[in-house]
């Protein structure tokens, strides 16, 4: 099977979530600008979900380039990234709602650490269809970031309790993390 119709499906899928989440945000009732100073929280968890799921379509179309083909296996393992990335427009209205309480924030930095392990599978599952030395392989290397990436979303969850905005912050830092270009997958595309 090639991974054409799998990286449409995932585009689309993507697409509709990011739809989801933006519906989310209601405008206010007044025309002042201090009426939007209570949508501050809900923008901003926006912001930060638009920015998770930015970094997911990317890095997702930037691994398939590498892949000639996808197996059964890897199909499912796609659609259990897509099940975790479409419960993210629930736990942004949710965090956003309640003003990053601190069970909102672990809740969505649950939704954050099973995405990224959902992401580690799939990579997995593509490394057993193409090989150890295949270019995937040689591009994916020890996937140190993706491996800390679940570490911090974990401290994430654990420090709601005491401290839910630093929960956040660790979750921005993770993005900011995956802003900085990886040219890993590109490099192997470019040879």
């Amino acid at each position: 099977m090639t991974r054409g119709r799998l990286e449409a499906f995932s585009d689309g899928v993507i697409a509709i979530i990011i739809t989801i989440m933006v519906l989310e945000l209601r405008p206010p009732h007044g025309t002042q600008l201090a009426d939007l100073s209570p949508l501050i929280p809900k923008f901003l968890s926006y912001v930060m979900s638009y920015i998770f799921l930015g970094i997911y379509w990317s890095n997702h179309h930037h691994l398939l380039q590498v892949c000639r083909h996808v197996n059964g296996p890897v199909l499912w393992a796609n659609l259990h990234l897509l099940f975790w990335l479409s419960l993210i427009p629930f736990v942004t209205a949710w965090m956003g709602e309640n003003h990053f309480a601190s069970l909102p924030v672990a809740a969505y930095g649950g939704v954050l650490v099973c995405s990224a392990i959902a992401y580690y599978i799939l990579t997995r599952k593509l490394l057993a269809v193409h090989g150890a030395d295949s270019p995937l392989a040689q591009a994916l290397g020890n996937d140190f970031k993706g491996r800390i990436s679940i570490v911090i979303y974990l401290a994430g969850i654990a420090l709601c309790w005491v401290n839910p905005l630093l929960s956040c912050a660790l979750y921005a830092f993770v993005a900011c993390m995956w802003l900085i270009p990886d040219r890993r997958m590109e490099r192997v595309v470019e040879k």
